[in-house]
């Protein structure tokens, strides 16, 4: 794994996002360089994760991001491979764990304070009230800074 500033990658993640991706495709953009994916095939593999999860709002999707990069960084390609298992198991864990000690969730209708069902599948304008309303910016933020950090750790 090459080096690289948990800051700037923090800072294009909120950027993506406020250019209108959603929530998983901006934390999985601002990483893929570091594992040869494509920015077009990570923005098509993370689209569906946004609005937790095509607004069923369930898992977060900037938390959903995280993991698809967890799956990049501890692969698991053999079923019969526990200890791949195990290890990337472990890192969606340690993840999860950091993002809700810091938001108290990573269910998209908790964080939003909505109520726990499944919406309308337009996609909300962004505007300004968008952006006040909701803790998404930050929640891309905070995601990114938490898998910067899990990907810097040795293996």
């Amino acid at each position: 794994m090459i080096e690289f500033d948990i800051e700037e990658r923090r800072n294009r993640a909120v950027d993506y996002f406020k250019e209108g991706y959603n929530c998983a495709q901006s934390v999985t953009m601002a990483y893929c360089d570091l594992f040869g994916l494509d920015i077009e095939m990570a923005k098509k593999l993370s689209a569906p994760f946004g609005g937790g999860m095509g607004r069923l709002r369930e898992m977060c999707g900037a938390a959903s991001g995280m993991f698809l990069l967890v799956g990049l960084k501890y692969p698991v390609t053999d079923p019969e491979d526990k200890a791949s298992k195990h290890e990337n198991y472990a890192a969606v864990q340690r993840t999860a764990k950091a993002f809700k000690d810091h938001f108290g969730s990573y269910i998209c209708a908790d964080l939003l304070q909505l109520k726990r069902a499944p919406q309308d599948p337009s996609p909300s304008d962004r505007n300004a009230e968008y952006y006040l309303k909701r803790p998404c910016a930050r929640c891309v933020a905070v995601a990114a800074e938490v898998i910067g950090r899990e990907l810097l750790q040795k293996p």
